[in-house]
């Protein structure tokens, strides 16, 4: 029956928020809370899409999803969770999911991806290894759930991707982890800072050179492209590289082949390739300095990592990942106090997780004590540079405008992610002055409840952290 639908959801709320949904758009829904049920009904019964959690009351959904997916092949599944982890994104998509959606989620979007399912009838299953072994990214709130289902969806295809970001957001641990997690994890991972290359260089760099094709170069040199044949080629600093390279760049991406410097064979290279900039291309473009062909051929999938200031709730974890994995370096073994945690999660990280990093690393040779404490982290933190100065004068005008111009923002999201950025302070500092009241939040800032709910849920602010 194409519009009966299994849920398998062991939080009642959660539960009756999905059927009313779903009933309202003409499902016909049984529902279960454990392993055992889901099983149960799936044996009695014929679903058009089943929709389950990952922790049940008696095992876990991902789990024994191959099991099912095996038995039930033309049955698409949506896993819900509230695990909000990469491991647990790819875990979901390995194993054969039709959709993956964190907790809290937008209804409309689970009821839209759930007809979807519904229509699409999809099949198949890509493995059930559990490939989320040592992943590299780590954080749970909203922003970096929409990089984790971005990376899911280009795993096993090898579409070009571009991801974007400030310096210090990760991008290169996004390159890693799609060529890690994906169907190119055996081949070579080459990756190549295309700023760091002197520009007489770069062609060499990139496509080799032969012997005698200019001064110095006494030997036959293999390039970056024919280095990673059969993998992914990930080329940082996109935005930096000079024209000429640009031309033979998008050459080889569009022809699969490349020519190496004083060579007149063509060679046959398959790489995905995987581009990254902190620089918003747009303005390159319309001043002539980057190919707007080239933009085109890059931007495919286009990822944008969140900077540090806006994934809430992500700081601390990362400082104990940091934490372990210093001591792994062999430096001392140090754990995190409540109170410096709630210090590091205030500060702005310009540096983004870089910065943050390099800090804990410091905390962890200079604290005199196993826990760090807020005064360590503050006595690191007065004497770190600051690594955006702002502009002296307080006219807000001229602040605002000095932080555009330090963002990456891709074409045609200026105004919607600037508001974004601009909102967020203004909604804290609300909820900071009414302890975290809604209703009196809401009336200082002049909209109603249900206005600054729906804001709060999508800039990710939890108004809990403000209760007193």
């Amino acid at each position: 029956m194409a519009h009966r639908a299994l849920l398998v959801e062991d939080d009642n709320a959660i539960a009756t928020v999905i059927r009313a949904a779903l009933e309202d758009e003409g499902f016909e829904i049984d529902s279960t809370d454990t392993v055992a049920g889901r099983d149960a009904a799936l044996a009695a019964n014929d679903y058009g899409v089943m929709l389950t959690d990952v922790m049940l009351l008696d095992g876990d959904g991902i789990e024994t999803l191959g099991e099912v997916r095996d038995a039930y092949p033309d049955m698409p599944v949506i896993i819900l969770s509230a695990q909000n982890t990469l491991d647990t994104a790819v875990r979901a998509t390995d194993r054969g999911a039709f959709e993956y959606f964190p907790k809290p989620f937008d209804l409309d979007d689970l009821v839209r991806a759930t007809r979807q399912a519904v229509e699409s009838r999809k099949t198949g299953l890509s493995g059930d290894e559990d490939p989320g072994q040592g992943l590299p990214l780590i954080g749970r709130s909203q922003a970096m759930q929409d990089v984790y289902r971005l990376i899911t969806r280009v795993l096993h295809n090898d579409l070009t991707v571009l991801v974007l970001g400030e310096s210090g957001t990760g991008k290169e641990l996004v390159a890693e982890a799609i060529h890690n997690l994906g169907s190119r994890k055996n081949g070579p991972f080459v990756a190549v800072n295309t700023a760091a290359i002197p520009r007489e260089l770069i062609e060499s760099e990139l496509f080799g050179h032969e012997k005698g094709a200019f001064t110095g170069a006494t030997a036959r040199s293999i390039g970056k492209f024919e280095q990673a044949h059969g993998g992914t080629l990930f080329l940082d600093e996109i935005g930096d590289m000079p024209a000429e390279a640009q031309t033979r760049l998008l050459r080889a991406l569009q022809s699969g082949r490349i020519r190496r410097v004083g060579g007149s064979d063509e060679i046959e290279v398959d790489v995905r390739i995987i581009a990254a900039t902190n620089r918003d291309l747009m303005p390159l473009i319309a001043a002539g300095e980057f190919r707007e062909d080239l933009y085109y051929r890059l931007n495919v999938v286009p990822i944008k990592l969140p900077p540090l200031r806006d994934r809430e709730g992500d700081v601390p974890p990362l400082a104990l990942h940091f934490l372990a994995r210093a001591a792994s370096e062999g430096l001392p073994k140090r754990s995190l106090s409540e109170e410096a945690a709630q210090l590091l999660s205030q500060q702005p990280w310009r540096g983004n997780v870089r910065e943050l990093q390099n800090l804990v690393y410091r905390a962890a040779l200079l604290s005199r004590d196993d826990v760090i404490d807020a005064d360590c982290i503050r006595s690191l933190l007065d004497t770190a540079p600051d690594a955006q100065p702002g502009p002296a004068s307080g006219d807000i005008a001229e602040a605002v405008t000095h932080w555009l111009e330090q963002r990456n923002f891709t074409e045609g999201t200026l105004y919607h992610d600037a508001l974004a950025e601009l909102e967020r302070p203004v909604f804290r500092h609300a909820l900071a002055r009414t302890g975290g009241n809604q209703l009196k939040a809401a009336n200082l800032l002049g909209i109603n409840r249900n206005t600054l709910r729906k804001r709060l849920s999508e800039l990710d602010i939890d108004p809990e952290s403000f209760s007193r």
